[in-house]
């Protein structure tokens, strides 16, 4: 009976032990919740490894600067570490481990805010009873959970995130995270006010405020899908009008060559009967010139090259290379859409790439560039591989990642330094550069 009795005692009494004792399994409660929020909110897929090593990293963190740092550092300290441990183990972009941060930390405040005055007017206590005895303790975060836990199951059911594109221009990233770092502070503030004068807020008051939080919020996110919307559309208008340039060349070649056609039979009928094998193999081979441009052409298509950004700038800088009589010939056996790396790198990857093969076919005798997309399941990868004919046998491939070294004027020399960083700052990614008689290659490797 004793013992029953010291129980009773020890957890319906101030104990700031039994407070710590008890919040240590549920830090490892809270982090879980706080981890599907997020994954849930932001449509991260994680392995069971992650979703682990994260749950493991954010309660460890929590229990120790609990028990070991004075308030309000743990908290800071909690976010600057939680924040790494997001980036890192689920490996996403910072925008996204900026909204993995603030989005569950905002919901928590919510729920806080809505529960925490009518619990303590039922049971007539106030916060700091609430703070200090563990049974009081445990009620309001049991409360709490279960209303995050139903906030998880509407998610999961109704399938509802935050669609975030990663290739936002800067202007409109430092935009977003600029409001959502000004929301996080005024909710700060408010549930700080909210702490101070809980026990003298009538309930109506309390709700209130709850109701406008979550407008702001709500008002927020609906700001930021209609931005998302508007990118996506203004992408869109950008790949129909290329696409429309590319529709109206293979029409105008199409035409070209029906007006060609009779002059062409007549012209093959004239070879065959003069027995001019020679003559006909030549001219053969100026008509499967102008019909590999069509096929050329045809790969130009944003169903085949299906991410708006590679599409936008491969028609680009394809008929960059049309204008300066350079053959690109394009393969694509690799859905664009679905890439292992930040699609901003990638691009800028591409994009100096591509440059380069341009610069270095001109100045040679066939002008040729082939360029390559392929998903390499086998060696578990995916690749970009550009070659391209070149005039300078002897360029030396090492040399050429030095920042500022350049055989070309009027040209800096970084683009391939600017590749190297982004290469070293990546462990998944690699460049193999080779050279033969015929092309300059580059094959620019992303391992799953």
């Amino acid at each position: 009976m004793d013992l029953w009795g010291n129980i009773w005692t020890a957890i319906s009494t101030p104990n700031e032990g039994v407070v710590n004792l008890i919040a240590l399994p549920l830090f490892i409660v809270e982090n879980a919740l706080i981890l599907y929020l997020f994954l849930y909110l932001l449509n991260i897929k994680g392995s069971k490894k992650q979703k682990g090593m994260y749950l493991l990293i954010s309660s460890l963190t929590s229990m120790i600067s609990l028990l070991y740092l004075p308030a309000p550092f743990n908290s800071f300290i909690n976010y600057i570490i939680l924040f790494l441990a997001i980036k890192f183990v689920f490996k996403i972009s910072i925008l996204k481990s900026i909204l993995a941060i603030i989005l569950p930390t905002i919901i928590y405040a919510l729920i806080g805010t809505l529960v925490l005055n009518p619990f303590m007017k039922i049971l007539n206590v106030d916060y700091e009873i609430i703070h200090s005895i563990p049974i009081y303790r445990v009620g309001y975060l049991f409360i709490s959970y279960i209303c995050t836990f139903g906030v998880i199951k509407v998610l999961k059911h109704k399938n509802l995130y935050i669609r975030v594109l990663e290739d936002l221009d800067k202007k409109s990233k430092k935009l977003l995270i600029t409001n959502l770092i000004l929301g996080f502070v005024v909710l700060a503030i408010q549930f700080i006010i909210t702490l101070y004068y809980v026990e003298s807020l009538p309930i109506i008051i309390t709700l209130l405020s709850f109701i406008s939080l979550l407008a702001y919020f709500s008002i927020n996110i609906y700001s930021l899908t209609k931005t998302n919307q508007l990118y996506l559309t203004a992408k869109r208008l950008e790949n129909a009008e290329e696409y429309n340039k590319t529709l109206q060349i293979l029409h105008d070649n199409i035409r070209g060559f029906k007006h060609d056609y009779d002059n062409t039979v007549a012209a093959i009928g004239g070879y065959i009967r003069t027995n001019d094998m020679e003559g006909l193999k030549q001219y053969y081979s100026q008509l499967e010139d102008e019909c590999l441009k069509v096929n050329r052409m045809y790969m130009l298509n944003p169903n085949i090259i299906n991410n708006p950004g590679i599409y936008s700038l491969l028609t680009t800088k394809y008929n960059e290379a049309e204008e300066l009589n350079i053959k690109m010939n394009i393969t694509v056996l690799w859905d664009l859409s679905k890439i292992n790396m930040k699609i901003y790198e990638f691009t800028k990857i591409f994009g100096i790439l591509i440059d380069n093969a341009i610069d270095a076919a001109k100045e040679s005798e066939e002008k040729i560039i082939n360029v390559t997309f392929k998903d390499d399941e086998k060696n578990n990868m995916q690749y970009l591989k550009i070659e391209n004919s070149y005039k300078d046998k002897n360029v030396d491939i090492d040399a050429i990642f030095e920042k500022g070294k350049t055989s070309k004027e009027n040209h800096t020399g970084l683009g391939l330094w600017e590749i190297r960083k982004i290469l070293q700052a990546n462990n998944n990614l690699n460049l193999h550069t080779t050279k033969d008689d015929k092309y300059f290659s580059q094959q620019f490797e992303i391992y799953n």
